[in-house]
């Protein structure tokens, strides 16, 4: 996930915006766009303990998991992960939806690397 995540980052942003987190947001949603059929999409989702930065919650009849998305920037994937469930996100989702992935993704303004932690939700 993180090979593909990088090659998005550095083929669709701009270099005087590659730093940024918002430039990061909209690269993921062009990687996540082919899931719209599947998905509603949203960014930056109110979950009353503050903005999960990107949630992906299944549209009707469609069996997959919902998607809560923190992004990092300098930190690391876990602290994402560490946030969501600390601010409780996937409660706010748990009402629209069944099965939680929860991902997070930090990227290293230095390294220029993604990382990426996913885990599912245990509710």
């Amino acid at each position: 996930m993180t090979r593909a995540l990088e090659a998005a980052h550095s083929d669709d942003t701009s270099i005087l915006n590659y730093n940024d987190e918002n430039s990061l947001a909209c690269v993921i949603s062009i990687a996540y766009y082919y899931a719209k059929n599947d998905y509603h999409v949203h960014r930056e989702y109110a979950t009353g303990k503050g903005f999960a930065d990107l949630v992906m919650i299944p549209r009707n009849g469609i069996n997959k998991p919902a998607l809560i998305v923190e992004l990092k920037k300098d930190k690391d994937a876990e602290a994402g992960i560490d946030q969501i469930k600390r601010r409780n996100y996937p409660q706010k989702v748990a009402e629209y939806t069944g099965d939680i992935l929860l991902v997070a993704i930090n990227y290293d303004t230095e390294t220029k690397q993604h990382t990426c932690h996913i885990e599912q939700w245990a509710k």
